[in-house]
């Protein structure tokens, strides 16, 4: 079997990588050994935000009296149908993807992959068989996993990774969530949101650490408020689950503390899908347990090529699908530009929603910049009055000596959708000036980021 194009995964990275090679005429293979989608729409993005969406559900159901209705009597749920739900819509998304790799007459061969020397692939399929595969350029999208911790080992049952958090059987009385990064808040939210005690534990100072420090207080405070504890510079030293439940061991400033839960759900991070895969075999070189790349996710072998969770950068979706793009046009021969990760928006899609963007406020002071903040909260905007979503805020930073906008930081309801106006605006080089010109139709919560901006430079009408 002889392509110009072979893909190894069929996540983000993979099935886009493969539609595009398609589109610019290319003879594509896509390699899957699971389900098509790989893990963001099977395991991971998808079925998580039907997840939350359930649970959103049911807390306007249990707040109807504040939007003028008569609360509904005996509000209850089947935590199963709920999952259910879940997987029925990554199960759609999945035959979407089936769907476009028929359409785009794309090859998809079920198998496991091993690359080899001379642009070759090895595919063990289901009986044992092994098929060899031949192409011009060889692309390694094979994704990630959660990252296990010595102290924190998953025994799929009462420690548990973000997989068995979105399919457990039934539904726990209690949770530890150990880390806060999107992962960890999301599922806290969607525990707590159906009743469970939920308490995360974080090794750094505050929650969501990546974020800007001002929209760690407010997730903080918005999740204490509802109920969430919180452990912040905080360790996981060791788990018991000899018992009925867990008893994790956490150490902290004032000593150790033993927390006793039904589950723990271990969110600390991913870890690359690189082992066994035949790197060492043909020679591509990894560093830090990632597979090394150049701007234009070439590896060191020519003809090798490697995009998403496997190398270095943010391990996310729309990371995935811009380099896979970018790696195929580079290989058609098309002019490209190399991704701009400063411009790379991250969204957390617990309630309230985070969305971010460039710089934060503290390293734009770190990288050298004489910066200008402005905030506008989201009480102060009507739209969101009128939601009942008046949580959170708009925060932005420019430079103050040219105008640049360094950065965009969004903590409310809607963030994850607010935050492309700041990634458009960036990648167009738009100054504030341009941003206050531009009309903002009323009411929206798109409102905000205009008066954030006005804010910097002190034009703020509202606040």
């Amino acid at each position: 079997m002889k392509f110009d194009i072979a893909v190894i995964g069929s996540g983000p990275g993979g099935y886009v990588a493969a539609i595009r090679a398609a589109q610019l005429g290319k003879k594509v293979a896509v390699i899957e050994k699971a389900e098509l989608g790989g893990i963001c729409l099977n395991w991971g993005c998808i079925p998580t935000k039907a997840l939350l969406k359930s649970a959103q559900v049911f807390k306007y159901l249990n707040h109807a009296e504040d939007f003028g209705f008569n609360k509904p009597e005996n509000i209850s749920y089947e935590f199963e149908n709920i999952v259910k739900r879940s997987r029925g819509v990554a199960d759609t998304m999945s035959k979407g993807v089936q769907f476009l790799m028929k359409k785009n007459k794309i090859e998809v061969i079920k198998g496991e992959a091993t690359v080899k020397p001379g642009k070759k692939i090895m595919v063990k399929v289901e009986d044992g068989v092994s098929n060899e595969v031949s192409a011009d350029h060889i692309i390694i999208a094979t994704g990630g996993r959660s990252r296990e911790l010595p102290s924190l080992p998953q025994d799929g049952k009462k420690v548990i990774g973000y997989r068995g958090a979105l399919s457990l059987p039934t539904q726990p009385k209690s949770m530890i969530v150990v880390g806060s990064g999107a992962i960890g808040v999301e599922f806290a939210y969607f525990y707590h949101t159906l009743g469970v005690k939920v308490t995360i534990v974080e090794f750094m100072p505050r929650i969501v650490p990546v974020e800007d420090e001002d929209v760690s207080k407010q997730l903080e405070k918005s999740f204490k408020k509802a109920g969430i504890n919180i452990m912040t510079n905080a360790e996981v030293t060791s788990v018991d689950t000899s018992g009925e439940g867990v008893k994790a061991t956490v150490k902290t400033k004032n000593g150790e503390e033993v927390l006793e839960a039904d589950i723990v759900l271990s969110a600390v991070g991913v870890v690359a899908n690189i082992e066994n895969i035949g790197l060492e075999d043909v020679g591509i070189q990894t560093e830090r347990g990632k597979i090394k790349i150049n701007d234009f996710c070439q590896t060191n072998v020519a003809g090798y090529y490697a995009i998403g969770d496997v190398v270095h950068g943010q391990d996310l979706a729309h990371v995935a699908s811009a380099q896979a793009i970018l790696c195929v046009e580079k290989i058609a021969g098309e002019h490209v530009e190399a991704i701009d990760f400063n411009n790379v928006p991250g969204c957390t899609y617990c309630s309230p929603e985070i969305a971010s963007v460039g710089f934060t406020e503290a390293k734009a002071k770190e990288a050298g910049y004489d910066v200008k903040v402005g905030k506008f909260p989201f009480s102060a905007n009507g739209k969101a009055v009128a939601n009942g979503a008046a949580d959170g805020f708009v925060k932005v930073i420019f430079d103050a000596k040219y105008g640049e906008w360094l950065g965009c930081h969004i903590i409310g309801d809607g963030a994850t959708e607010l935050i492309a106006e700041a990634v458009v605006a960036r990648k167009l080089e738009t100054t504030a000036h341009e941003i206050m010109k531009s009309i903002h139709p009323h009411p929206t919560m798109s409102e905000a980021i205009m008066e954030a901006v006005e804010d910097a430079y002190g034009h703020a009408i509202h606040i």
